[in-house]
């Protein structure tokens, strides 16, 4: 069997860590090695599928658990990689938990797992790329999954139509068989999964020729993903039943959508507000004007008042992000910075000086400007 690496370290992280943070580094690669920034890559391909196997495991609490305290062996059945090898001398030929789990009633804990029931379909995820508008609004988008599905020619039995499985004579269709070993504290019995069904409690006589006896066949289908208006950079959307089909007549799974918004030239998102900082000319400061003012929702005037000092923000109501909920919408904030003129010629400096002058602020002048009141407060001693 090869090696699998540790899920933590696929992600980045150190083990225990929680599930913000387990979160942060699945989106931070995410978008490293998604499929439309790396169109072609078989290597961020692998990757990504990587990405999203450890984030399976270590987003699901119950077997993030497993997975702590067990590694693989705790989260897949058939994984048989660390047996034997030191601590125990010559113990190695029995298994504990076997033993402790005939002890409480079979399997490990008291809990005895079994395959040959209905097993629901393994979840899947996916991410995909919005634009700024798109999350803002809400879109419809196609999304292509690539999933196990029930074989329609034997209905998910595995067997070739016409035909039907059959109980297996060695567990006799219960797809645990029992054994005894003998260990330092005494005889015990354990059971485990039934080698010559894989546990299912059923032989497949004639497998089925599409799906060569497993019951399920690999599809590429094409969903329309809603997405809701106001959705956020990192929210999830759950589309349930869309995931891998079950086996013995279990449900299908789900398919997890988590979307990513690409940055907007202008806007920032701030909740459910929208920033934005807009420049304007030192004559629109001083003496107002009528801004055109760009929103998600086109362009609009706002009057802007005289003596205005370059940082202020104003307010455009209910032109912001619409709740996901559908309860109401967040605003605009509009940041002006006054744009200070450059390059400007000698008849225009002459003219700004005389206008300095005017004012009373001047440097050039004998009267009350900036600099004479920073003089008068220094020398007032």
């Amino acid at each position: 069997m090869a090696e699998q690496r540790d899920l933590y370290e696929v992600l980045g992280l150190q083990k225990g860590a929680s599930d913000d943070e387990i979160k942060k580094a699945y989106r931070k690669l995410a978008k490293k090695y998604h499929p439309d920034l790396n169109p072609g890559d078989k290597e961020a391909e692998k990757k990504m599928k990587e990405v999203n196997g450890a984030y399976e495991v270590l987003s699901d609490a119950e077997k993030k658990a497993r997975y702590d305290q067990y590694g693989f062996a705790g989260i897949d059945p058939n994984y048989a990689g660390g047996a034997g090898g030191g601590g125990f001398g010559g113990f190695q030929d029995f298994d504990l938990g076997d033993i402790f789990g005939s002890m409480f009633g079979g399997g490990f804990g008291g809990q005895q797992t079994r395959h040959n029931g209905p097993r629901k379909g393994e979840n899947l995820r996916i991410t995909l790329q919005l634009t700024f508008e798109e999350a803002v609004f809400g879109c419809e988008k196609s999304v292509s999954v690539t999933r196990n599905e029930s074989c329609k020619d034997c209905g998910g039995t595995g067997a070739k139509k016409g035909t039907s499985p059959e109980s297996c004579p060695v567990c006799r269709g219960s797809g645990q068989v029992q054994s005894t070993q003998r260990t330092p504290f005494g005889v015990f019995s354990s059971s485990s999964p039934c080698q010559n069904c894989k546990g299912t409690g059923k032989i497949i006589k004639e497998p089925c020729p599409s799906c060569k006896g497993e019951g399920r066949v690999r599809k590429t289908r094409t969903i329309r993903v809603k997405i809701p208006a106001g959705i956020d950079d990192g929210q999830t959307i759950s589309l349930r039943g869309e995931g891998n089909g079950g086996t013995q007549g279990g449900p299908a799974g789900d398919l997890y959508v988590t979307v990513y918004v690409k940055e907007h030239k202008m806007f920032k998102r701030d909740g459910q507000d929208i920033i934005l900082e807009m420049p304007i000319s030192f004559a629109q400061a001083a003496l107002g004007a009528t801004l055109t003012v760009p929103t998600v929702d086109g362009k609009v005037q706002y009057d802007l008042p005289e003596g205005t000092q370059t940082g202020t923000v104003f307010r455009l109501r209910g032109s912001g992000v619409p709740s996901v909920n559908g309860r109401g919408r967040g605003d605009q904030y509009v940041k002006v910075n006054v744009e200070i003129p450059r390059n400007l010629n000698h008849e225009q400096k002459e003219l700004l000086r005389k206008f300095d002058e005017a004012t009373g602020d001047s440097c050039y002048s004998e009267r009350g400007g900036f600099f004479k009141k920073m003089k008068d407060l220094f020398n007032k001693d």
